[in-house]
């Protein structure tokens, strides 16, 4: 799947989601209450890897609970994303030239 369809799939459950919160709460979750909901998902990935390396217990199945948060860490951002009038996609892809531009000119300077 391209980080594109990534996107579009992400925001097609966050619509699922809004459907149930008009419902449950007469109104969609606003853009803090999503970023807390990012933040609490992105907190646990921590404590997945401290249970990942033994130093934290959890119940269930550590991979299982590692693939599933990291999955709905990456949709918060495609949701976050949209929500702020930020490409994901584009962004990700012009970051990532910029950081691997400067690393590759680092990497480079220093065998020289």
């Amino acid at each position: 799947m391209s980080l594109e369809d990534a996107d579009a799939r992400a925001l097609q459950v966050r619509a699922l989601y809004e459907q149930l919160e008009n419902r449950l709460l007469g109104r969609t979750w606003t853009l803090p209450e999503l970023a807390l909901g990012f933040t609490n998902d992105a907190a646990y990935v921590g404590r997945l890897v401290l249970a990942a390396e033994r130093t934290w217990g959890i119940d269930g199945d550590v991979d299982d609970e590692l693939r599933h948060k990291l999955a709905e860490c990456l949709w918060w951002v495609f949701v976050l994303g949209d929500r702020l009038g930020v490409d994901v996609p584009a962004a990700y892809e012009s970051t990532m030239d910029k950081i691997g531009g400067g690393l590759e000119r680092a990497v480079r300077g220093a065998s020289s």
